[in-house]
C-alpha cells in the first residue's frame, strides 16, 4: 500500500487528493497503527478517539516514531501528509482490510451476538466444526485460537486493525471457518466493518453495558446491526440460512419476524426450526431430543442448566445452517466436556459442589442461580460482586437476585478498577437487603450458618475461603463474576487472581483441617 492507493481506498475527492501532489505518492506504507507508541518508521497512524484518550493528541508522537502518513478526523499541521476523514474508526477498518488482503473474504465467518451465551456457543460450534474435519478458528472473550495455538484476547471483539491481522494469520494457516463473538461495542465502533458473515447467531438480550449505550433501545439497535449490516448476500451454496435466532425470548422473536433473509428459529417453542423436545436437565448435564429441518437426534451434554440448553440449540442451529450432518453435530456436542469459567466445576473430596462462573450481569446471575436451585441437595452459597467503572444500575439488581435465590450471599470485590470497593459493595447490599436476610459478620459465618443471610468481605480471596469454610457437605458454592479471568483490576493495576485456583486452595485448606 502507498499514499496513492490510500487516497483511492478512502475515496478522497480529486480536488482534495491534488493537495498531496507534492508528496511521494508511491512510497510504501509498511505498517498500520492506532497506538502512537507502537508506530514504526514508514507506518500509517490512524488517530482514533478512545474512551480515555484521543489519538489526535498523540499524532506528534506517532510522527516522531516514524509515521509517514496520518489519518485524522480534523486538520492537523504537521510535515507529513494528513488525510482528513469523517470517521477514523470506519477508515481504520477499511485500511486494515485492504492492507491484509481482505482475508475475511477467504473464510467462512460465523458471528455470535447477544448478552449471554456467546462464549459457550463458540466452544460448542468449534467442537462441531472440528468433528466435521474443518480447520477452525475462534475469536472470543476468553482468547483467540486456531491450529492448536492460543492467544490472549483483551476484549471480546478486537479493534478492526487487530481483527483483520488475526483473520489474515488464520487465512495464512489454512483455517477455513472462523467463529467470532461479536459484541455491541464492536458493532457500534466499526470493529467488524469489512467483515461479511455467512451465518449470524442471536442468543438473547438483557440489561448490560448501559454505561456505554445509555438505554436498552440503543443496545438493541447495536446488536441488530450484525444481521442488518453484516450478513453476506444469500446465494445458492451449502449455507441453508443466514440467521439463527433464539426465539425463546421476546427480542429474538421480534428480530426473527423482522428479518427477511433465510433464517432458522431455535427454542422450545412449538414452531421452532431447531426445537428441544422433552429436555432432561440435571446436575450431570442435559439429555434432549432435537428436531431440525434435517431430521431428529438425541443429544447428551455435560453442560448444566436451561441456559445451556439454549446455547446447545444455537450451536446446533448454526451447524445445520452450514449443512453439517446430524451425526457430526451430535459427535461435536457430546465431545465438549466443559467451558472455562462457565459453571466450571471445582473438584473436591468433601462432598461440596463448587462452581466458578462468569455471571457478572443480572440475567446471567439469575440464570445460574436458578439453574442450581432445583438441583440442590444442601444449601446455596453465592460469592459475588460487581465491576467498577461499569454500569452502576445493575448492582442493586444483582444484589436483589442473589438475596432472593441464595441461602448465604458473600458480597466482595470484582475488578473495582478506579471505584472504591466499599461504594460498589454498598450499592449491591441495597438490593440484597430487599430480602429478609440476617447480616452476618465474617466471624459469625466462618464456622457455619443456621439461617439465610449475607456477609460483606471486600477481600475476594478471604470471601472465597469464607464461603468454603461456611459450607457443609452437599452444599453448593457459586463463585460468580470473574469466571475464566486470572486477574483482578485494582485501580490502574492488574494483579494475578484466579477464582478456580483460590477455590482449590480453599478446599485444600479445609481438607487439611
Amino acid at each position: 500500500m502507498n499514499l496513492a492507493q490510500l487516497i483511492r481506498i478512502l475515496d478522497i475527492p480529486s480536488q482534495i487528493a491534488a493537495d498531496f501532489s507534492s508528496h511521494n505518492l508511491t512510497e510504501p506504507i509498511t505498517s498500520i497503527h492506532y497506538n502512537s507508541k507502537e508506530t514504526a518508521p514508514g507506518g500509517l497512524f490512524v488517530a482514533v478517539k478512545g474512551f480515555e484518550s484521543d489519538g489526535h493528541d498523540f499524532i506528534a508522537e506517532a510522527v516522531q516514531n516514524g509515521a509517514s502518513v496520518i489519518v485524522a478526523q480534523k486538520p492537523v499541521t504537521i510535515h507529513v501528509p494528513v488525510i482528513v476523514v469523517e470517521n477514523t474508526r470506519k477508515a481504520l477498518a477499511t485500511i486494515a482490510a485492504e492492507f491484509f488482503g481482505h482475508s475475511a473474504n477467504s473464510l467462512q465467518l460465523v458471528g455470535i451476538t447477544g448478552t449471554s451465551g456467546k462464549t459457550t456457543v463458540t466452544y460448542l460450534l468449534e467442537n462441531i466444526l472440528l468433528a466435521a474435519g474443518f480447520r477452525c478458528g475462534v475469536i472470543g472473550t476468553i482468547n483467540y485460537r486456531f491450529a492448536k495455538k492460543v492467544y490472549p484476547n483483551p476484549v471480546t471483539t478486537p479493534e478492526s486493525l487487530d481483527l483483520q491481522h488475526i483473520l489474515a494469520k488464520m487465512r495464512d494457516d489454512d483455517v477455513s471457518h472462523v467463529i467470532m463473538e461479536v459484541s455491541s461495542h464492536a458493532l457500534d465502533l466499526h470493529r467488524v466493518d469489512q467483515c461479511e458473515f455467512d451465518v449470524g447467531v442471536f442468543t438473547n438480550l438483557t440489561q448490560d453495558h448501559l454505561d456505554y449505550h445509555q438505554n436498552m433501545e440503543n443496545y438493541w439497535d447495536c446488536k441488530k446491526r450484525l444481521f442488518n449490516n453484516h450478513l453476506k448476500p444469500f446465494t445458492k451454496n451449502k449455507i441453508k440460512a443466514r440467521a439463527v435466532i433464539n426465539c425463546d425470548n421476546n427480542y429474538g422473536l421480534n428480530l426473527f419476524n423482522e428479518l427477511r433473509c433465510p433464517k432458522f428459529s431455535t427454542g422450545i417453542v412449538e414452531n421452532a426450526a431447531i426445537r428441544a423436545i422433552r429436555p432432561q436437565i440435571s446436575q450431570t448435564g442435559i439429555r434432549v431430543n432435537i428436531e431440525t429441518p434435517m431430521g431428529s437426534m438425541k443429544v447428551t451434554s455435560p453442560l448444566v442448566g436451561a441456559h445451556n440448553l439454549e446455547n446447545l440449540l444455537s450451536a446446533i442451529g448454526a451447524a445445520v445452517a452450514m449443512g453439517i450432518s446430524l451425526d457430526v453435530i451430535k459427535k461435536g456436542i457430546e465431545g465438549l466436556r466443559g467451558v472455562p469459567g462457565r459453571l466450571e466445576s471445582v473438584l473436591n473430596n468433601k462432598n461440596r459442589y463448587v462452581y466458578v462462573d462468569y455471571a457478572h450481569k443480572p440475567d446471567a446471575l439469575s440464570n445460574v442461580l436458578n439453574t442450581l436451585r432445583p438441583l440442590l441437595s444442601g444449601r446455596l452459597i453465592c460469592v459475588m460482586g460487581c465491576g467498577g467503572d461499569r454500569d452502576k444500575t445493575k448492582r442493586s439488581i444483582m444484589g436483589e437476585i442473589a438475596g432472593r435465590l441464595a441461602d448465604l450471599i458473600i458480597i466482595t470485590s470484582d475488578n473495582p478498577r478506579n471505584e472504591p470497593s466499599e461504594e460498589i459493595i454498598a450499592q449491591i447490599a441495597v438490593g440484597v437487603r430487599k430480602s429478609p436476610l440476617y447480616n452476618f459478620t465474617a466471624e459469625e459465618v466462618s464456622s457455619g450458618f443456621n439461617q439465610k443471610g449475607f456477609v460483606i468481605e471486600p477481600d475476594r480471596k478471604k470471601a472465597i475461603y469464607l464461603a468454603i469454610a461456611a459450607s457443609d457437605p452437599f452444599d453448593t458454592v457459586l463463585i460468580a463474576g470473574k469466571g475464566h479471568e486470572n486477574y483482578q483490576i485494582l485501580g490502574t493495576k492488574t494483579v494475578p487472581f484466579d477464582d478456580v485456583v483460590e477455590a482449590k486452595s480453599a478446599l485444600e485448606s479445609e481438607r487439611a483441617n
